[in-house]
């Protein structure tokens, strides 16, 4: 199983093809992503790359972090699980929402 990464403070321009051959001179990557705004469609500047081995992983990390990429220094290192989402329908505080809102006793 690889390792996925971090990799922050990209620019805008980059793509995830560039990405994917920057870090395959570290070795076999399995993914990169390019998280983007939903609404626009536009790079929110951070990545994540899956690396195929751990040792292909951490030589990424040596080799990426703190390079200089279109005038920006890439902040890159082993991603984070992602923190559980609380509230919503049926999460740890539970109930299915509310009232409607708005004026009472008008029906």
């Amino acid at each position: 199983m690889g390792k996925k990464l971090f990799v922050g403070n990209l620019p805008f321009s980059a793509t995830e093809d560039v990405l994917k051959d920057a870090f395959a001179e570290c070795g076999t990557v399995e993914s990169a992503k390019i998280i983007t705004d939903r609404e626009t469609g536009r790079s929110k500047g951070f990545a994540f790359v899956e690396m195929s081995s751990d040792a292909e992983a951490q030589a990424a990390i040596s080799r990426m972090n703190g390079a200089d990429y279109e005038g920006r220094t890439l902040r890159v290192n082993e991603a984070l699980p992602p923190k559980p989402r609380e509230g919503g329908f049926g999460g740890p505080r539970g109930g299915a929402g509310g009232g409607r809102g708005g004026p009472r006793g008008r029906f």
